[in-house]
Parts: structure tokens; C-alpha cells; sequence
């Protein structure tokens, strides 16, 4: 019988969530929704030295922006609770002193000072089979020894014990066959001085505990992967052990190693979903949620690094991808990440979007920036007309602030130079054609018939009448705008721009 697809994000709470771990909540997202699995959000909190408080609801807030709901997670249980390493501590002891009593792992008494002096003698120096025979533990001291620094609370760790001259080969769905010598594997540390699990014991124990079939994460935590199969082995659970599937990296822009969020404090941009203040420091840490990214957009840019569907089809929504999503078509190589093409999806999800559903963003942008807008048919309206022009959702206050309030200081460098009484008298005659219930185009067909009868090309007219809306180059068509903000706005904005002008 194939196993029910079960798989898990397993973050650990210690700051923002960068956009690699955001993309792997993804990929784990899309295989169970497509394989009509359970994704499982577990947080992995047994680092107690690096917890950071705040940032486990951090976690859980930027998945529920993009929409990546776990099916169990802390505060959603399911059957295979709980969901908090550090509230699953005591389930660890008992599988160390398994594997020690099997001769797969043993104590180490060693002191920080005593580690500490060997790294200084020994250059790149690693606790495993060439020097563990040099150390303080349980293969290297007599047994009473051993019993009586156990019985008197000597604080030591459990490692594992990595067999010599050994292949340790797996399969995984991405890379193929893969193979690891355990020669060259150091004696990982599986439980800790103050009993907590590492990483390595606890991800193993769990993901049997929670009968995760598949392990999709990132490629840093290959080298990883013998150790953890080994435990698999040594815990006499090879037949149950999850397939394996690491992601390709993301990488800076350059494609030299991996994107870093020091990266994108260099290059101008966010590699953090949401924005994150460190509780210690009190640093901000931009996000892309902040920046004025739709989540739809920022899902979708995150679907394509390192996968495809084999098309050139770029617009995915998150049921698309799932509906298209396969292991295969996920890349091996690194996938560089460019903020350009980013803002790019931006731009085309707030362009294909009905105004209906940019509103709540659009007056959350303008609320930010202290306004507070009311009428959400009008505000419908001007959406319409400049959602084309906005790349990041903030661009839409920049964009359409003047359909609110009438602009107070114009771009005079452009009007000043061809601006003469004629053109003066030209607008204090249009401003009576202009009248309410009059459409854009009627407005202009009015505009053009009078630049005529004042021997003007409307072209020579156009600049200072939009300068007189909107107060600099920018914006949709003015008569558009000037539908828009009505006749007695309209007018009011014409004879105040000529004072200015004159």
C-alpha cells in the first residue's frame, strides 16, 4: 500500500523567515495538495540558546499571507502532536540510550576548554574516527569509570558512533543516486549537555513519529542526509524512512553562493517575507509584504525559482501550482534570484487583479501614510485607471494621490518656459466648457474645438493641463482625471495652476 503523502516545514524560531525557507513552505505546500496530502508546519525550538521570542507567531503570521495553511501545526494539533520539539524532550532519551546500548553511539565527557585546546592543536579539527580514540568518553575510558561520571550528573553528550570504511547511498528524487563515504563524517552530537536533542536525533524521531513520507528541503542539509539515514537504520526503521527530495539554493543575483539577507541590505531589497524586528536589538529587517508586494505575486515568483513547468508560461496562482506541480520539474542547479523580474510579477498580478479586490491594499498604503479614504467606488474607479502604472502596491499612493487631494506645488520648470498670457486665457475659457456628466472623450473633443479657435495645437496644451491636475508629468489620461474628480475640482484646480503659472 503506498503511504499517505504527510510531509513537513520545520523551521527553527530564531528570526525573519527568509524567502528560501518561505519557497521550501511551498514546495512541501504543493506536493500534499497535489498528492491530496497533509502539510505540517512543526517548529523545531530544541536550539533554546538561539530561540528569539516572537518569532515562531512571525512564522506562522508570513505563511498566512501567502496563503500556505498548515493542516497541523502548534495551533492547529492533528493525531501526531505535539508540534514544538521542545514540548517532545522527553520522547528523545530513550532512542540515545538505544542507540548506545546497540553500540551505534556513546558519551563523551569532553569540557569546552578541553575541544577548545584541540582545535588550536589540531587545524580543521573534527570529533569523529580519527579522534574520537584521543578523547574523553565512553569508548576510550573503563566502563566503571563511565557508570560512576553517569551516576554523579557529569554533564556529557550522546554522538553518533559513524562507522569506518563505510557507503552510505540514497536515492533522492531530485539528484538521483547519491552516496556519501563515512570516513569522512564527523560524530554529530545527537543529544546535548542540557538533554535536548540536536537537529539530527530529533528531525529522525519526529518525522517517524509523524509518519512524514517525504523530506523536501534545502540542499544545505545534504551533508546531513548519511547521518540521519544511518539513524533511520540504527533505529530499525529502514523500511519507513521518508524519500528524500533537497531543493536547489537561491542564490544571490550574481550567482556566487547563496542570496543572504546581508545581500539584499546591499543591493536595495527584502529577502524576508514580512517585516522583522529583532526583539533584542530592535533592528528592522524589511519584507517583501511591507514593500508593497500582492502575496499572490510574491507565491508565484517563488514557484519559479527552480521549478517550471516545461512551458513558457510565467502567471501561476497558487492553484495553478498546484494543479501543475511535479518533483520532476524542479531544477538542480541554484536558482538566482533578480529582484527586477520580481517586481515584474508584481506589476503584472496588481495589472490583472479587478480594483475590487486591490482595494483593502490600496487603502491599507494609504492609511500607512495617514489617510484615510471612505468612498470605496470611487476609490474603485481611480484604481482602475492607474493600477497599470504601479509596480509595488505603495506606488498606488504616489500614483493617485492628487484624485484626493489637489496637488500643492507643480513641476513650474516644465510649464514656465512656454507658458504666456494666451495660454492663460485659453484655460480661463475651458474651464466654463467643463461640465459635470460630460465623458472623457467629450471633454477632449471641447478641449480641442477651443485650442483652435485660440490658434493652439491641443498638443502645446496638454502638458500644463495635466500639471494643473495632477502637478507633475505623470498619471493616466487627463481627461480621465478630470471626469474623475469632477467638474467643480476640476475647475477650481485650473484657475488656481494659472496663478501659480502666472
Amino acid at each position: 500500500m503506498e503511504k499517505k503523502v504527510r510531509v513537513r516545514f520545520a523551521p527553527s524560531p530564531t528570526g525573519g523567515l527568509h524567502l528560501g525557507g518561505v519557497r521550501t513552505a511551498l514546495f512541501n505546500y504543493l506536493f500534499a495538495k497535489k498528492h491530496n496530502g497533509k502539510f505540517i508546519l512543526r517548529i523545531e525550538d530544541t536550539d533554546q540558546t538561539r530561540f528569539v521570542e516572537g518569532a515562531e507567531e512571525y512564522i506562522a503570521s508570513c505563511l498566512e499571507w501567502c496563503g500556505l495553511i498548515p493542516d497541523e501545526s502548534p495551533t492547529h494539533e492533528g493525531n501526531f502532536g505535539p508540534y514544538r520539539q521542545s514540548e517532545r524532550k522527553a520522547s528523545y532519551k530513550q532512542y540515545a540510550d538505544q542507540l548506545i546500548a546497540d553500540g551505534y553511539a556513546y558519551y563523551a565527557f569532553d569540557t569546552p576548554e578541553e575541544l577548545d585546546a584541540k582545535r588550536k592543536q589540531i587545524p580543521n579539527f573534527t570529533y569523529g574516527l580519527a579522534t574520537r580514540g584521543e578523547m574523553r568518553n565512553s569508548l576510550t575510558l573503563p566502563e566503571d569509570e563511565v557508570a560512576a561520571l553517569l551516576a554523579s550528573n557529569t554533564p556529557h553528550v550522546v554522538r553518533i558512533k559513524m562507522p569506518a570504511d563505510e557507503m552510505v547511498s540514497f536515492t533522492d528524487l531530485i539528484r538521483g543516486h547519491v552516496s556519501f563515504e563515512t570516513n569522512l563524517v564527523d560524530d554529530k552530537v545527537l543529544l546535548k549537555a542540557d538533554g535536548m536533542p540536536t537537529y539530527h536525533l530529533a528531525v529522525v524521531v519526529d518525522d517517524k513519529a509523524m509518519e512524514i513520507s517525504h523530506v523536501l528541503r534545502g540542499e544545505e542539509w545534504l551533508p546531513s542526509a548519511p547521518i540521519h539515514i544511518l539513524l533511520w537504520r540504527y533505529l530499525g526503521w529502514g523500511d519507513e524512512m521518508p524519500q528524500w527530495v533537497h531543493l536547489p539554493l537561491i542564490l544571490k543575483p550574481d550567482g556566487n553562493g547563496k542570496l543572504s539577507k546581508r545581500d539584499g541590505d546591499r543591493l536595495g531589497f527584502p529577502v524576508y517575507a514580512q517585516n522583522w524586528t529583532d526583539p533584542k536589538t530592535g533592528d528592522l529587517t524589511k519584507g517583501f509584504k511591507e514593500l508593497g508586494f500582492m502575496p499572490e505575486a510574491f507565491v508565484n515568483l517563488l514557484g519559479m525559482l527552480g521549478w517550471n513547468d516545461g512551458t513558457d508560461q510565467e502567471i501561476f496562482s497558487l492553484a495553478n501550482l498546484i494543479e501543475k506541480f511535479s518533483i520532476e520539474r524542479i531544477s538542480k542547479a541554484g536558482a538566482k534570484f533578480d529582484f527586477e523580474k520580481a517586481k515584474w510579477y508584481n506589476h503584472e498580478w496588481i495589472k490583472n487583479t479587478a480594483a475590487q479586490d486591490l482595494l483593502p491594499f490600496v487603502k491599507d498604503a494609504f492609511a500607512a501614510q495617514g489617510t484615510a479614504l471612505n468612498d470605496d467606488i470611487y476609490l474603485g474607479k481611480v484604481i482602475d485607471l492607474i493600477k497599470d502604472r504601479c509596480t509595488l502596491l505603495t506606488d498606488f499612493v504616489a500614483q493617485s494621490i492628487y484624485f484626493f487631494i489637489a496637488p500643492g506645488q507643480y513641476d513650474l520648470d516644465a510649464v514656465k518656459p512656454k507658458w504666456s498670457n494666451e495660454k492663460a486665457s485659453f484655460f480661463e475659457a475651458y474651464a466654463s466648457e467643463v461640465k459635470d456628466g460630460l465623458t472623457g472623450p467629450e471633454l477632449e473633443e471641447r478641449f480641442k474645438t477651443l485650442a483652435a479657435a485660440h490658434n493652439f495645437k491641443p498638443g502645446e496644451l496638454m502638458l500644463p493641463f495635466r500639471i494643473m491636475l495632477v502637478g507633475g508629468k505623470f498619471g493616466p489620461g487627463v481627461f480621465d482625471i478630470a471626469v474623475a474628480i469632477g467638474a467643480e475640482e476640476t475647475i477650481k484646480r485650473i484657475h488656481k495652476a494659472i496663478a501659480a503659472f502666472n
